[in-house]
């Protein structure tokens, strides 16, 4: 893989980890559709390479929340010291905190399956189709009157459960989180902006537990490759957070259930065709 392609990738995974379109399935089939060879011909290395532009949009995300970020941390700790919640920062503080336990769990006991089983290109078609028709339909038929406010531990626990069923590749980890948001009535600037925070966590560790692994194999040669794609992801996760804010105070989510259905009809398409195997 060269530097140019590491760079459509942190540009892919920037724009797409936000947006509610699963970055972990483009991550899959943007190098299938193309014929791309895996980052050093070893499947683990090139996860590795996932999780690198993973935290190049965690530094995007932590540059555009960063007060926000900085305000729960204190909040966090002041209950601590209280033991009692009494102000909406803290309630959300401990949804974040209670939200995060679900997908650990789920991540650190399903990690083997989900990247063995749980990546063909067919079945990352499906579930982008799938969940990107349940994400509309629920948006539809919401009801908007709960605000940022209204957060709690238990409704970080409730996302959290959704957002842990996003490790199946296609599902879109933001995408869940937002219909489950919006499944209870919130507000759509205020369901993408509590998923957005949600993944900060859970993106922070597993970029941690893999650098791990990098300390003991190295770069093998690709650390300009793992270098511009963590810019490039870091720039275009900040940017899409931005506008995808601005969005959704005006907007629903019609354009991205169409965007869905459009790539999964070109990945099934191209499996019909026998251009790309349904495998991978």
């Amino acid at each position: 893989m060269s530097i140019w392609q590491a760079i459509v990738l942190g540009l892919v995974q920037g724009a797409s980890e936000y947006a509610p379109i699963s970055s972990s399935g483009h991550l899959i089939l943007v190098p299938w559709l193309l014929g791309w060879p895996l980052l050093g011909g070893d499947p683990d290395f090139s996860k590795s390479f996932d999780v690198a532009l993973h935290l190049g949009t965690l530094l995007g995300a932590l540059a555009y929340f960063r007060h926000d970020v900085a305000r729960y941390v204190v909040a966090w700790i002041g209950t601590l010291r209280r033991r009692r919640l009494e102000t909406t920062d803290e309630r959300v503080a401990w949804a974040l905190v209670v939200g995060t336990v679900p997908g650990v769990i789920v991540g650190a006991t399903a990690e083997g399956l989900i990247q063995e089983r749980l990546g063909e290109p067919w079945l990352i078609a499906l579930m982008l189709a799938a969940f990107g028709v349940v994400l509309w339909w629920i948006d539809r038929r919401a009801s908007s009157d709960r605000g940022f406010e209204s957060i709690t531990p238990a409704t970080g626990l409730f996302l959290g459960i959704a957002q842990a069923l996003a490790l199946q590749p296609g599902i879109s980890r933001s995408g869940i989180t937002m219909t489950a948001a919006r499944a209870i009535g919130m507000e759509r600037e205020a369901s993408a902006r509590f998923s957005f925070l949600l993944s900060l966590p859970i993106i922070a560790g597993a970029g941690v537990f893999k650098a791990l692994d990098l300390v003991d194999t190295g770069l093998q040669g690709y650390g300009g490759q793992f270098l511009w794609g963590f810019v490039a992801s870091a720039v275009s996760g900040f940017l899409v957070i931005w506008g995808l804010l601005a969005y959704l105070r005006r907007y629903g989510f019609a354009v991205f259930l169409g965007y869905r259905l459009a790539v999964a009809a070109l990945a099934l398409g191209v499996i019909a065709t026998g251009a790309r195997s349904a495998t991978i």
